[in-house]
Order: C-alpha cells, then structure tokens, then sequence
C-alpha cells in the first residue's frame, strides 16, 4: 500500500463523516461475498426446505436486502443512501456450503461496498440463525468485498 489516507479521521485524530457533498454523482455497484459452512444433514433441511422456521434462504435473502438498506444506521461513519438495487444470489460450489453473493447498485456520490458487505453478513448470520438449533457448529466465514466500480477511486477486483 502507498502510504493509505484515513478519511475517517481529520487532521487533529477527530473522528468524521466523509465529506461527498463535491464528489459526482455517479453509478457504483459493489458486490461481497459471504460462506457458511455447515454438517450434512443441516445443508440438506435447508435445500429441502425443511427447516421449521421457514425457507432459510429467503428469509436470509429479504434479511440481507433489509440489512443493506440500515447500514448507516449500523456502521457510524456511513452515509445514508438511496439505494437503486440489492441483489444477493446463493451457489454451492463446496459441499455443505452455501456461498452468499450481494450484488448492490446507487447512482449517488458515495459507493455501497459497506451496503453490500452488510448484506452478506445479516444475510449469513439469518442462516444460523434459523438453523442454530439443527447444528450450532455452523462457521461464517470468507467475508470479503469482490468487486466495486464507480467513484474517483474507479473499479476494484478481488485478484
């Protein structure tokens, strides 16, 4: 890294919300990532949609969208934003695996990596949640920010 500026902290160490208010209004997307790991037999209620509280992953889903929406009322220094999309998508690459993808856009003058990293977190902690008491083993992990583009600080791609 090339010496990394704190935007969060002004020249005295005071903490600060970022000033945007010169920045353009541009489209941004940041997509995240999230996993949970799991035994057998509790992957297997959720694909089955067997889980007694619900369909695991919808709930999950509508809990990861809701999330993205507060995230400034969770995370101090963020902006509130008027989201346009959030999108999260689940695959099972691994066995016993349910990887989590949130997919969030804004036409605005701040990005939503921080909206899509949430989502993927409230959405995962949705999942254990709803199946803690099928396997409280249950590991969230893997939580990263895959891609974001728009802004001044242009496109970034997990390598």
């Amino acid at each position: 890294m090339n010496n990394p500026t704190l935007t969060h902290i002004d020249k005295n160490g005071a903490s600060r919300m970022v000033d945007v208010s010169n920045k353009d209004i541009t489209e941004r997307i940041a997509v995240a990532h999230a996993s949970v790991t799991m035994n057998s037999q509790t992957f297997r209620l959720i694909m089955d949609k067997q889980v007694r509280k619900g369909d695991v992953l919808e709930v999950a889903r509508v809990a990861g969208i809701m999330a993205a929406k507060k995230t400034s009322e969770l995370i101090p220094m963020c902006h509130p934003l008027n989201i346009n999309s959030v999108k999260i998508d689940y695959t099972n690459n691994s066995k016993d695996t349910i990887e989590i993808l949130a997919e969030v856009k804004i036409t605005a003058k701040t990005g939503v990596e921080m909206e899509a990293l949430t989502a993927v977190s409230v959405c995962a902690l949705t999942i254990y949640d709803m199946c803690k008491s099928a396997d409280k083993s249950m590991l969230i992990s893997d939580i990263f920010l895959v891609n974001k583009s728009g802004g001044k600080s242009g496109t970034f791609i997990r390598a």
